[in-house]
């Protein structure tokens, strides 16, 4: 972990979109910032970034979890002070704002918004997909739950030829939102 001491626990999730692979910069900018982060991932980023996954958990100082974990073990994170899920795929904020979760990334990161914990989502999705009638109603959920939301006006938008999914994520953005939505941290 960085040599600055963390003031905060930063829950950093991440679903199966190509930002995914920029994770330890951005964990490492969220440490610089004061944050101690845990990161979850989504069952298919876990499979990803699964070469990477020891180097990760090097890199936060603790475990990377992708699953829940089975009853009587001990919790191995601290408490979280916010929360941040991005790259969010267009499944992942689907099954958030429906309250479907089957995947520990996602059934955390609905129990910090409605624990009140501040908790930021970038939504990463092709044109198409941004175009499905679920979506807006998506996003609109899980900002009617507390969440800020970075997409559209107030993030990136998908690609507009509706053909690729989005390369890259507005990182530095989302940890400031997180930072605002913390400013203790």
């Amino acid at each position: 972990m960085n040599s600055m001491i963390a003031t905060r626990t930063l829950y950093l999730f991440c679903s199966a979109a190509l930002p995914v692979f920029d994770v330890a910069s951005v964990i490492e900018d969220a440490q610089a910032r004061g944050w101690d982060v845990c990161l979850g991932l989504t069952p298919t980023a876990a499979d990803w970034l699964e070469p990477s996954l020891d180097g990760l958990a090097a890199l936060t100082g603790h475990p990377v979890r992708g699953a829940y974990p089975r009853p009587g073990e001990p919790e191995v994170w601290p408490a979280a002070d916010a929360a941040l899920f991005a790259p969010a795929t267009f499944h992942t904020v689907n099954a958030w704002a429906l309250g479907l979760t089957a995947t520990f990334a996602v059934g955390v990161a609905a129990e910090c918004a409605g624990r009140g914990l501040p908790t930021v989502a970038v939504p990463c999705v092709s044109a198409a997909h941004a175009r499905h009638p679920r979506f807006d109603r998506s996003l609109e959920t899980l900002r009617s739950a507390g969440v800020v939301v970075l997409h559209g006006e107030s993030g990136p938008a998908a690609d507009a030829s509706g053909g690729e999914w989005p390369d890259h994520c507005p990182w530095g953005p989302a940890l400031d939102a997180v930072q605002a939505a913390n400013p203790a941290a």
